[in-house]
């Protein structure tokens, strides 16, 4: 039985869809069965992130619909066999998700796939919610700014309230991912210092991913960055974050950061 994750925020352009692809590639390199399922209906990236817009035949929604069975909408990645795509639709919006047909599919990737990885819509509608229900775990990413992390915030309280898991009366894993770290910028006060988000969140600390044209270079090349440049410092940090996924208890980097502030963290509220 997989484990279903969902990797979401309250602000759109945080880096959800990067974190979906690289956490996907970085599980499937360490031999796990993965899908990487997009939310995003109406809006479709993930196809582009993983290199696959040109292989969309069926999506999403055309299962939840009866048009397509679910291993005619899934794609295989060309570079990593274990490791599949479920598209969004480009042309419907997210009213045409169901409740119910959305557990189906959840429920049939479960059986099939070591990690189900749901790259939730921005905010806190319809998509958003359907995108968490049937998690068992959540990424929460935000940047270290004022309204990224007051925005996660709130939807740290839905995960909390609206999933299959809260209403059953226990609990929803929560993970925090910060983004766009720069340590320059974190001294000099122009963002949020790594104790201050975490200070607000109180969430356990799954990674810190360094601000990186790597990251942009690997998106418009079709690729997740932990195989286009699994040496830069955002590679390594998401196959780090991937490892503390998969119950490996490794060392918090700080990118660019004083040794002082690695033994602060270090051991301390990593997931």
């Amino acid at each position: 039985m997989g484990k279903v994750l969902v990797v979401t925020s309250g602000k759109g352009g945080v880096g959800k869809t990067t974190t979906t692809a690289a956490l996907g590639a970085a599980l499937a390199q360490a031999g796990e069965t993965v899908v990487v399922v997009d939310f995003d209906v109406g809006l479709r990236n993930l196809d582009l992130v993983m290199g696959a817009e040109r292989r969309v035949v069926f999506d999403l929604i055309n299962v939840i619909q009866g048009v397509a069975k679910l291993s005619q909408a899934l794609i295989r990645d060309k570079r990593l066999e274990t490791l599949w795509l479920l598209p969004a639709s480009q042309t419907r919006d997210k009213d045409a998700l169901t409740e119910e047909g959305v557990r189906q599919v959840i429920a049939e990737l479960r059986e099939r796939f070591d990690w189900v990885i749901c790259d939730s819509p921005a905010g806190i509608e319809r998509g958003a919610i359907l995108a968490m229900r049937y998690a068992d775990a959540a990424i929460i990413v935000t940047n270290p700014e004022v309204s990224s992390v007051r925005d996660s915030d709130r939807i740290i309280g839905m995960l909390d309230s609206k999933t299959e898991r809260a209403e059953n009366g226990s609990r929803i894993d929560k993970h925090l991912l910060i983004t766009r770290y720069d340590a320059g910028r974190a001294q000099r006060g122009e963002m949020l210092s790594i104790d201050d988000v975490l200070e607000i969140l109180s969430t356990p600390l799954l990674g810190i991913i360094p601000e990186s044209q790597d990251v942009l270079r690997a998106s418009n090349v079709g690729a997740p960055v932990t195989l286009a440049n699994q040496l830069s410092g955002a590679g390594r940090a998401y196959a780090e974050a991937a490892r503390r996924l998969q119950g490996e208890s490794i060392a918090m980097t700080v990118p660019n950061q004083k040794r002082g502030l690695f033994d602060k963290l270090f051991g301390r509220r990593a997931a």
